[in-house]
């Protein structure tokens, strides 16, 4: 026993500083470059670094936007589906975790038993503490029990089970940013939908002021007619051209319905029971700096997220690569067995036993080495999704910068555009009224009129929807700092480092908002 205690003390200590096979974690290199080329040569308007101090949505200063979004972490079901997964993730660390210590069982039995011949008339037997004697048959009937615990502990001598929780844990950081991505994607879509329905009120508005003026038109035409200076064909291209206009607005209101029923969704409510009263598009396009092109690998939860999956990846190699040495198992058990329950818990009726078995496999027709192989492969895979992960949000961003720059200047010309067909639609009318031009004139300018006056709401809705795409493009204001820590999806426990963590689960309310 003495030895046996010694032997396990020696495995404890060489468990506690085993060392782990397989490569440790070094971040891969990603493809940068020094500044955003579209950047170059062009201010923001009016830049902003709202989105480092809040929510990013505030930029815009619009409080029906404001109280919209905050209903995305409250009620959005994909965003509870993402986080949901992330306590998945966090309760796949808690059961590798296990493994380190060992699995404990209990046992207790008790047993009734009858020996003997058959029976004998001329036998004789008395009555003892522990059964029935018979002399003359030889029959006895005793009991028994016993009561044992015993334990099975694999020695984590060569670090899989290190790795695989360095796996797990990296794993469930990418959830974290997985999560993350869910909630910007679900914001930056609520806030492009409701730029939308903006853009479709105020080109409701602009086809209903228009239809006015066309009626006038028409008007005019009719009394061009009674009078005998016009003909019947202008008449019916004015009521045709008004009856297109009032059609174009009714189409917009289809229009803003799709997108009121899409936002409720959003923000987890039935389209029958929501609605948003009318207004009409911000002046004012607020544009965030970009910053460096190097901060976008720590700005965005989905590199973050890819970055975090190199590392589970890399894990992995390590467990693939244990499966080549020998697997320690302890199973020591230590309990009590006798005939009197009352006595049973004693030293004179104490059994234990300690064992040991060391598993190795001599031939597996080379499953190990394609398992590492594929361990490998899994993990270039991985840096190959990180690095085009990268350069897919260089991408975004260059596009949404040459977006806004370029639709800057076509808002500036768009403007003076738009005068200048209003005071051309003026005088050809004018023109019209007094007999010097014909009504095809007057269509021309109106059409041509109506026409810029759309382009221009248009324009302005695209600049809305590219300055939020740009801050959903850098991040919308989170950093890799956000995502939760290895000490506090794996709290420490001396050397194992396995303290059971603790998190805050959502209630079913509808009321409680999502938590990371």
């Amino acid at each position: 026993m003495k030895h046996l205690s010694k032997i396990l003390v020696g495995l404890l200590l060489a468990s506690a500083a085993a060392c782990s096979v397989g490569p440790d974690y070094e971040k891969p290199t990603a493809p940068t470059q020094a500044a955003f080329k579209e950047q170059a040569g062009w201010k923001a308007s009016a830049p902003k670094d709202d989105i480092d101090r809040g929510p990013w949505w505030k930029v815009y200063n619009d409080p029906v936007l404001d109280g919209l979004e905050k209903r995305i972490e409250i009620s959005n079901q994909n965003l509870k589906a993402a986080e949901a997964a992330y306590r998945q993730s966090r309760a796949v660390v808690d059961q590798a975790r296990a493994s380190f210590l060992p699995t404990i069982s209990g046992d207790f039995s008790g047993t009734r038993s009858h020996s003997g011949g058959g029976s004998s008339s001329r036998g004789s037997g008395f009555n003892t503490g522990s059964g029935i004697i018979s002399l003359g048959g030889r029959s006895s009937t005793e009991n028994s029990y016993s009561t044992s615990v015993g334990a099975s502990w694999d020695i984590d001598v060569w670090g899989r089970i290190r790795r695989t929780v360095e796996s797990d844990v990296a794993t469930a950081q990418a959830s974290a940013a997985d999560l993350a991505s869910a909630r910007l994607s679900a914001q930056s879509t609520l806030a492009i939908d409701y730029f939308q329905l903006r853009y479709q009120e105020q080109l409701r508005r602009l086809l209903d002021t228009t239809a006015q003026d066309f009626t006038r038109s028409l008007q005019i035409a009719q009394n061009q007619y009674n009078a005998g200076v016009a003909a019947k064909a202008d008449v019916l291209t004015a009521q045709t051209q008004l009856l297109n206009a009032q059609a174009s607005a009714i189409n917009s209101g289809v229009q803003r319905a799709t997108l009121e029923h899409a936002i409720a969704v959003l923000v987890g409510k039935p389209p029958a029971d929501f609605s948003i009263a009318p207004t009409g598009l911000p002046a004012a396009v607020p544009v965030v700096p970009t910053g460096l092109p190097s901060t976008l690998l720590e700005r965005r939860p989905d590199i973050a997220s890819s970055e975090r999956k190199m590392a589970s990846a890399n894990a992995q190699i390590g467990v693939a690569i244990a499966a080549y040495f020998p697997d320690l198992t302890l199973t020591p058990s230590f309990g009590f067995s006798g005939s009197n329950l009352g006595h049973l818990i004693g030293s004179a009726t104490n059994v234990w036993s300690l064992g040991a078995s060391v598993t190795e496999s001599i031939f597996d027709a080379g499953a190990r080495s394609a398992q590492v192989e594929q361990a490998r492969a899994f993990y270039e895979e991985n840096v190959a999704d990180y690095r085009q992960t990268v350069l897919t949000g260089f991408q975004q961003v260059e596009d949404e910068l040459a977006a806004l720059r370029i639709l800057e200047q076509q808002a500036a010309v768009e403007d003076q555009t738009v005068k200048t067909a209003q005071e051309a639609e003026r005088l050809t009318l004018n023109q019209y009224k007094a007999g010097t031009v014909p009504y095809s004139s007057v269509i021309t300018a109106q059409t041509t009129a109506l026409s810029t006056e759309e382009t221009a709401i248009n324009v302005l809705q695209n600049r809305l929807t590219a300055s939020v795409t740009l801050i959903e493009a850098v991040g919308g204001g989170w950093d890799a700092s956000k995502l939760p820590r290895t000490d506090q999806v794996e709290d420490n426990w001396s050397f194992l480092k396995i303290v059971p963590i603790t998190t805050e689960h959502p209630t079913s309310s509808d009321e409680e908002p999502v938590k990371q």
